[in-house]
Order: C-alpha cells, then sequence, then structure tokens
C-alpha cells in the first residue's frame, strides 16, 4: 500500500439523484495540500469539517455527516473510493442533501478518479494501529478489530432468503478494492420498498441503481454470486474512512452495517489517536 499521502491530480466531479432522499446533488472532490486528510464542505458554505466518525450524526440505511449546520447522507460509496485508492488528501464540496448514489456501487468514482490519477505529495501517509484486538457489539452484530500488517476484513452475512449467508475476504488495496469490491451495488428486498417509502428512504432508488431481490431471487443480473456481502465491505470502507488513518488492521464482521461501524470507529479514535504526519488536520 502506498507510503506517502496523495491527492487527486484534478477535480472529479458527479451529479445525480440521492439513493434515499431522491433529490438532486452534486459533488466535487478537489485535491488539497498534504496534512489536509479528508473534508466536507456543504451547500456552498464558507465552513468545512473533517470525514471523521464524530461527524456522524445518522447511520440509518446509511452514514449521515454534519457539523451542527447542515449534513449530508449516504456518504459511504465515494469515501470508500476515495480512501481506498489511496486519496489521504482532498476536499468534497457537496451540494444537496445526499451524494449521488450513480449506478448504487463505486465504481463510477472510481473510474474518474482514475482518469484523473493521483500525486504523490511525499509526506508519511498517516495509519492506525492496535496493540490488542477490540470487540464491539449492536445486537447480534458483532465487529473485531485485530493488529495486522495490512487492512484486512473478513465479513459474514446471514441474511432473510434469498439473499441468505454469505462470505468475503480480502486484503485491501487500491488494485482489490477496484476489481473485487467498487462495483458491487447497494441492495434491497422488494417486499421492503413500500415500508422505506413510508420512512422517507430509498425515494431515489431503482432498477438502475439498486440490486433489488424479489421472492424468487435478484432482479437484474448479480456481478457476482456473493455480490451483497462485497457491497456490505465497500459500506465498511467508507465508513472506517471516517477513522483519518490508513487502518493497519484486520476487521472481522458478522451482520456489522453503518451504526456498529460508527461506533466502532469513534471508539478507536478515542482510544489511541491515529498517528498523523507533520501538520496533518486532526
Amino acid at each position: 500500500m502506498m507510503q506517502h499521502q496523495h491527492t487527486l491530480r484534478e477535480v472529479v466531479e458527479f451529479e445525480g439523484v440521492g439513493l434515499h432522499t431522491g433529490a438532486a446533488g452534486r459533488v466535487r472532490i478537489r485535491p488539497q495540500a498534504a496534512g489536509s486528510g479528508l473534508r466536507f464542505r456543504l451547500n456552498g458554505g464558507s465552513a468545512t469539517f473533517p470525514a471523521h466518525a464524530e461527524y456522524v450524526v445518522e447511520t440509518r440505511r446509511a452514514t449521515v455527516v454534519g457539523d451542527g449546520q447542515a449534513s449530508v447522507s449516504t456518504v459511504e460509496h465515494v469515501l470508500s473510493a476515495v480512501f481506498a485508492l489511496g486519496v489521504d488528501n482532498a476536499l468534497l464540496e457537496v451540494e444537496g442533501p445526499e451524494i449521488p448514489v450513480l449506478d448504487g456501487s463505486a465504481a463510477p468514482f472510481v473510474e474518474a478518479i482514475a482518469r484523473v490519477g493521483v500525486v504523490d505529495q511525499y509526506a508519511s501517509r498517516p495509519t492506525f494501529s492496535l496493540e490488542r484486538p477490540m470487540v464491539f457489539h449492536d445486537g447480534d452484530a458483532v465487529l473485531i478489530v485485530a493488529p495486522s500488517d495490512a487492512f484486512r476484513i473478513r465479513f459474514a452475512v446471514d441474511f432473510a432468503p434469498p439473499i441468505g449467508a454469505q462470505f468475503l475476504d480480502v486484503v485491501v488495496d487500491a488494485e482489490s478494492f477496484a476489481r473485487e469490491i467498487a462495483p458491487a451495488r447497494t441492495f434491497g428486498y422488494l417486499r421492503d420498498v413500500e415500508a422505506l417509502l413510508r420512512a422517507g428512504l430509498a425515494r431515489g432508488g431503482s432498477l438502475d441503481n439498486a440490486l433489488v431481490f424479489d421472492a424468487d431471487g435478484p432482479m437484474t443480473p448479480l456481478r457476482w454470486p456473493n455480490e451483497v456481502v462485497r457491497h456490505k465491505a465497500l459500506d465498511l470502507i467508507g465508513d472506517f474512512a471516517l477513522l483519518g488513518a490508513w487502518p493497519l488492521c484486520e476487521i472481522v464482521s458478522v451482520k456489522s452495517g453503518h451504526r456498529l461501524h460508527a461506533q466502532a470507529v469513534r471508539g478507536l479514535r478515542a482510544a489511541q489517536r491515529p498517528y498523523a504526519a507533520p501538520g496533518a488536520a486532526s
């Protein structure tokens, strides 16, 4: 994995509807100086805030971050792409209440970043490591974070039919993320759509931007037989971008979601401040 900090060579921009709000939105990802970290600016405001777990304000069906003045939903897909591709310093300027869903995966973000490329900033990359495992629980979900010399994810899910049990074991780097994780789409059950709409969610969802299962199986072709757990790993990577440093950790997850991810990352940040390169924003 990259040992230096990196930023984008050029600005990249995306627009479209939000998965949950159905509202139009835009996000521009701008290059930033070494030590800046990942930061958000919302709806043309002058203030920015860091992409850290302390700024998570909601985790129902998506990760929402905000600074008390404004918030933005569904940041996990774009953060997963930026983080996994080794972009340490960038400003995410968002217009609208939600990051555009695009095709429901992180692949469009990956493709755009690959087109413009990244720039080596010749400063040490912030990393996060542990001396002993830490365990986090949320109901029957469990997340174990253990010492490792690489960012490794072992993820198990067990959903109601027709999804069932799935497993993924992957060492995360730019290449494995782009190849094995980024194209996995957000997913749900057709039978849940009405309930989600009543809850004010999934207003922008369609078969073009989500993998939907009816009683007989997926309503569009799968990209992998275990696409669901791959997308869960995608979400986890985006949520762990809020650690503020590259994890030199093995993460073992059983049924975890955004709420447990945010709890774990806040716990990790509180237990041991990530190593920060000189001049890095905290």
